[in-house]
């Protein structure tokens, strides 16, 4: 991958302002993907379904959420020229990388459960494709994107553009079917929660806010050969944002359009829903044309065959970055997606179609736990004068990114004691294994939030920290920045 970015770098110094602006477009439209994927439709549907519009504010919040900590990760790659990974490893010790790593890669795997999920339902609802065997044909895409990867990154970029228009139009056409009430959208944006509405709305955070994002988003932005001095690191900054505005606030409005339609379609009849195949079969019936089941399965095909292209990308950055392991895009590919495909086919197996949404939601709630691994890091490197220089966050960016972290550890800690406390009441062992998971888990965050990052201390520590730079430039044949 990082071989593959050397070869794709753009270069800006003679192009016109114009020109200039269209070629920092692309790095965020791949993010977005994620904000999109079948993990997605699973929590807005069941949002929309169980709690009408109310959950509308999660989305809004979650999406400045995202904003903000993607802009972070922009400005690491940009400034550092190291993605979130590489900083991870040349600022914490080797046990500490090792978890987060594990717990990245684990993030991958239920993002890619998800994927692969949502694409099987879509072969279904078009093709009439069991869905098991629809599963396991998603093992192919990884062709597609071995062609893609070979073409550059600017191939990949307008591939999967394509597909953000295609499934933007095909929701834009069911919000004119379904023509929801203005005024029940605006309530919806008013915070408030009920008692059986934390669970989605956690959902709907780890779905929008996706760790592994925030590995891929610092990479990707050095895809463009930017100089090395202060007003062209400025400028590519600038230019950044509006590009990670315009496509998370794309994404907002799609996952938007879904909770909407599920809202105004199932939540207002009091239709329970308790599938995604069921939402596609009742649209017909209950908007009167055939085109709105038609649109909503080919919108969920080209959602999860997007995000399964940059969930590639994502783990093999995230495979290079802390352990310094490559393995060709195939093999890498192959092994994320196999590692996925055994719980859904399982799941598949035990529970039929009637267990997808549960799984789909519920990969969700684990990529919300796993969020503060990589946010927490994320917040001390982009504040890190060491590491930032002129470019490090401000006092006021610095406090509300912790607050978004304080929120997210708030949120996934009453989950979590929700949780443990609903499996002591069946299984004692299970209890006390969650239990300890979350002590160890706990301790893993306090450690990253408190120790002393290479450079922060001392002189000594700053050339220690130059130091593992230069040699993960070296590890990974990029130019120094």
């Amino acid at each position: 991958m990082l071989q593959d970015r050397r070869t794709a770098h753009l270069s800006l110094v003679e192009l016109t302002p114009r020109r200039r602006i269209l070629a920092f477009l692309g790095p965020a439209t791949l993010v977005s993907v994620g904000y999109m994927d079948p993990g997605n439709w699973a929590t807005d549907l069941e949002g929309g379904v169980r709690f009408g519009y109310q959950l509308l504010w999660v989305l809004v919040l979650s999406n400045f959420m995202a904003l903000l900590l993607q802009t972070l990760s922009a400005r690491l790659g940009v400034v550092a020229g190291l993605d979130l990974a590489q900083a991870c490893r040349a600022s914490y010790s080797k046990p500490v990388n090792l978890a987060l790593w594990i717990i990245a890669e684990l993030a991958i795997v239920a993002c890619d459960m998800a994927e692969v999920l949502g694409s099987a339902i879509a072969l279904k609802l078009l093709f009439g494709i069991p869905m098991i065997w629809g599963a396991m044909l998603t093992v192919l895409d990884v062709f597609l994107i071995l062609a893609l990867q070979r073409r550059g990154i600017r191939a990949l970029e307008a591939t999967v553009l394509a597909l953000i228009i295609t499934i933007a139009v095909c929701l834009a056409v069911e919000i004119w079917l379904i023509k929801p009430y203005v005024g029940d959208i605006v309530s919806g944006l008013m915070p408030r929660l009920e008692s059986g509405s934390l669970y989605i709305a956690i959902g709907i955070i780890g779905a929008t806010v996706m760790p592994h994002n925030l590995y891929l988003h610092s990479a990707l932005v050095k895809t463009r050969d930017i100089e090395s001095t202060s007003p062209a690191k400025k400028e590519a900054l600038r230019y950044y944002f509006f590009d990670t505005a315009l496509a998370l606030n794309v994404a907002l409005l799609v996952n938007a359009a879904i909770l909407i339609l599920a809202a105004s379609v199932f939540g207002s009849r009091g239709i329970a829903v308790t599938d995604i195949s069921e939402a596609h079969h009742l649209l017909t019936p209950l908007l009167g044309s055939a085109l709105s089941s038609t649109l909503f399965a080919v919108a969920l095909l080209a959602a999860g065959q997007s995000s399964t292209i940059t969930g590639t990308f994502a783990g093999q950055i995230v495979m290079e970055g802390f352990v310094n392991l490559r393995l060709p895009p195939i093999w890498r590919r192959m092994l994320t997606r196999l590692l996925a495909l055994v719980p859904a086919v399982a799941a598949l197996a035990w529970s039929g179609e009637s267990g997808t949404l549960p799984l789909l939601i519920a990969s969700q709630i684990i990529l919300s736990l796993q969020l503060p691994f990589a946010v927490i890091p994320l917040i001390r490197f982009s504040g890190s004068t060491a590491l930032m220089g002129q470019f490090a966050s401000s006092r006021s960016i610095k406090i509300i990114a912790c607050l978004c972290a304080v929120f997210l550890l708030a949120a996934n800690g009453t989950l979590l004691a929700r949780t443990i406390i609903e499996w002591g009441e069946h299984s004692m062992i299970a209890q006390w294994v969650a239990v300890i998971g979350a002590l160890c888990a706990g301790w893993l965050l306090i450690w990253i939030s408190i120790v002393p990052l290479r450079g922060d201390k001392d002189g000594e520590s700053c050339l220690l920290l130059n130091g593992s730079i230069a040699k993960l430039a070296k590890d990974s044949g990029e130019p120094l920045r």
